[in-house]
């Protein structure tokens, strides 16, 4: 077999005696099969204290399954709370690289600080990694993806990468539908290095949004059903998730809980599989369609779980690690009123009971964490939208694409008529580029990442500025 750990490795899901590893052998990652025989495969791993692999603390083999594409997820229990360790795999004669990861602290331990990286979008024709290059450069102890991870586009020579792109099978000039071409757009997307060391380097907390599927795409539709089970499937596939997280058919349950001593609670939600369907247009105004209680973006269990977990945990900072804008964001400074119909605002009622449990708990310390958007949006979370005087009840961190919507910039017209019309939000940008955080009991610190272009292989990486919010006093500061 030729070397099979071409699309790297990664590791996921920290519990605090617990992390999933991943790879999948793909000696030919362009490929529908991988360059695999239809055979399993047996594959070893290793996990150690030290990066030199020397002292050896769990080992096992799983085999590689070509029903899976021969991916390989490993939960590995038995280890230490908060503790480094290493891990590589082996398949025959070749060796995989060797991945960092951390588990969580204990239920219930203090934990003085979490460095956490926030990041989403990364259309792969849009333009270089060079976020991930930066992130991956100082590691986290924890990576969250917040959505489309791929698109689902045919890839052509509109690609700003086409110039430096390997020869690509005649498959990928058409938009991913099938299982196969599911796998090769992964294998494809999961072949940069960058990603590949964003990967390697710390463990991931991964959800999914609407591109790894098809764009807005319905889930009331039952002409859906099979892309839908294509592309669930590719997902677990290649991401270090668990085994409940694993789709049957159509359907998977991707919300779940990760916990961080007493630090932070994790609520990772799927804002795309249950939702009512879509209004139609790109925005709306305030009309009675949009605030009608019916209306569902979480659907009827998740939402109840999450109301349930909200401020449920002795933790400092109870977070919802979501997808697209929860905050309301008007899109019209004049007398009128537009929404986008993509996000939270679309789904008012369920924006509310969100809100208005946070509020009645009293938990302190509420943070929603956003992709979806391409640009950086950071605001306050209104006890009531309606009334700009509200008490602020949380904050949101919208950030901005690693790659999606190519080249980005400072400010354009549609984002000062926003900034006019929302005096909640606090600051805003369209640069390219991630959020690094650094968590602690006392301040939550958001660094905004600045990357100047992605259109080519130079480019300038720095901090553009910092935001601030406290648990019990909440609200953003720019600093």
């Amino acid at each position: 077999m030729p070397y099979p750990f071409t699309l790297g490795i990664a590791s996921g899901d920290p519990l605090s005696t617990a992390v999933v590893l991943w790879t999948r052998l793909a000696p030919s990652p362009f490929e529908v099969d991988g360059g695999m025989a239809t055979d399993s495969f047996p594959v070893q791993w290793v996990v150690a204290e030290d990066a030199s692999m020397a002292t050896v603390v769990r080992r096992g083999t799983a085999l590689a399954h070509a029903e899976y594409a021969h991916s390989v997820h490993v939960d590995v229990g038995g280890l230490r709370p908060d503790r480094e360790y290493w891990y590589q795999f082996r398949c025959g004669p070749h060796l995989s690289g060797v991945g960092r990861t951390r588990t969580a602290p204990a239920p219930g331990a203090h934990l003085d600080h979490l460095d956490l990286v926030v990041a989403s979008c990364q259309s792969l024709g849009a333009g270089w990694y060079h976020a991930w290059k930066d992130a991956a450069s100082e590691p986290a102890d924890l990576v969250y993806f917040a959505g489309d991870y791929i698109y689902e586009y045919a890839t052509d020579a509109t690609s700003v990468r086409w110039p430096y792109t390997p020869s690509l099978p005649a498959d990928f000039t058409r938009q991913t539908d099938t299982l196969g071409r599911f796998r090769q757009q992964y294998g494809l997307y999961k072949s940069d290095p960058d990603l590949q060391e964003a990967h390697r380097v710390s463990p991931w907390m991964v959800t999914w949004d609407d591109h790894e599927v098809f764009n807005d795409y319905d889930a009331e539709d039952p002409s859906l059903y099979q892309l839908r089970a294509n592309a669930y499937r590719a997902f677990w596939e290649h991401m270090p998730l668990r085994s409940p997280q694993r789709p049957s058919g159509y359907t998977a349950r991707m919300y779940r809980q990760l916990d961080y001593g007493d630090l932070a609670r994790f609520h990772v939600i799927d804002a795309r599989q249950y939702k009512t369907g879509q209004l139609p247009g790109s925005t709306v105004g305030d009309t009675a369609e949009r605030r009608d209680p019916s209306r569902q973006i979480l659907g009827t269990a998740q939402e109840a779980w999450l109301l349930d977990s909200l401020g449920s945990g002795a933790t400092t900072w109870d977070v919802m690690a979501n997808t697209v804008l929860f905050s309301r964001l008007d899109s019209d400074d004049t007398a009128g009123e537009r929404f986008s119909t993509g996000q939270w605002d679309a789904y008012q009622a369920a924006q509310q009971r969100v809100i208005d449990t946070v509020a009645a708990k009293d938990a302190g310390g509420f943070v929603v964490l956003t992709g979806d958007i391409h640009r950086n949006y950071h605001l306050n979370v209104l006890k009531d939208f309606e009334d700009p005087d509200s008490a602020v009840v949380g904050v949101e961190f919208a950030g901005t694409s690693i790659s999606s919507g190519r080249d980005g910039g400072e400010t354009d017209s549609g984002l000062e008529v926003r900034t006019r019309a929302n005096p909640h939000l606090v600051s805003a940008d369209l640069r390219r580029g991630y959020l690094r955080c650094r968590i602690s009991h006392d301040v939550w610190t958001t660094q905004v990442r600045a990357i100047d272009r992605i259109s080519t292989l130079d480019y300038r990486a720095w901090t553009s500025h910092t935001l601030v919010t406290e648990p019990r006093r909440p609200g953003l500061q720019v600093s």
